[in-house]
């Protein structure tokens, strides 16, 4: 689900979707995902709510979410843009085209623009070496990426 789509936060929506994976092996990682997809992020509040469900401690679960790139603990823009900051991409210009990017939002990196349209994170290797600097829009590849390309691509 797209997280413009997403439905406000709701405790008991999000209990039933952790006690509906309490019965997989290794349920955290499902959890969270469904509560990611259902919200389009893991709000604070649903980790003691996961805890409880999954008797686990609340720094397990809060540790797990932190960890993972994937989960986030605050909305995100209705645009995301995800740039590939890996060897290859910095090697081809990578990073003078992202800080262009960045530059033109008045934005930094894993922060969303102040109208909540577009956020911007790090991503290290999305497999597009050979048409280096990548990023994903809104999860389209797009590679070869000048910072007029990246602008147009995310801006239109």
């Amino acid at each position: 689900m797209n997280p413009s789509q997403a439905r406000g936060w709701n405790a008991d929506r999000a209990r039933e979707i952790a006690v509906a994976h309490v019965g997989l092996e290794g349920p955290l990682l499902p959890v969270l995902h469904a509560l990611q997809a259902e919200f389009g992020h893991v709000p604070p509040a649903a980790t003691p709510i996961v805890a409880e469900a999954l008797n686990l401690t609340r720094a397990e679960v809060h540790g797990v979410i932190t960890f993972y790139h994937d989960f986030r603990e605050t909305p995100a823009g209705r645009r995301q843009v995800k740039i590939c900051r890996a060897e290859a991409c910095q090697a081809t210009g990578g990073e003078a085209v992202a800080a262009a990017l960045l530059a033109n939002l008045e934005t930094d990196w894993g922060d969303t623009t102040p109208d909540g349209g577009i956020t911007v994170e790090a991503v290290y290797c999305l497999g597009l070496c050979a048409v280096a600097p990548a990023a994903l829009v809104d999860g389209e590849p797009v590679g070869r990426l000048t910072a007029s390309r990246l602008s147009e691509a995310v801006l239109g």
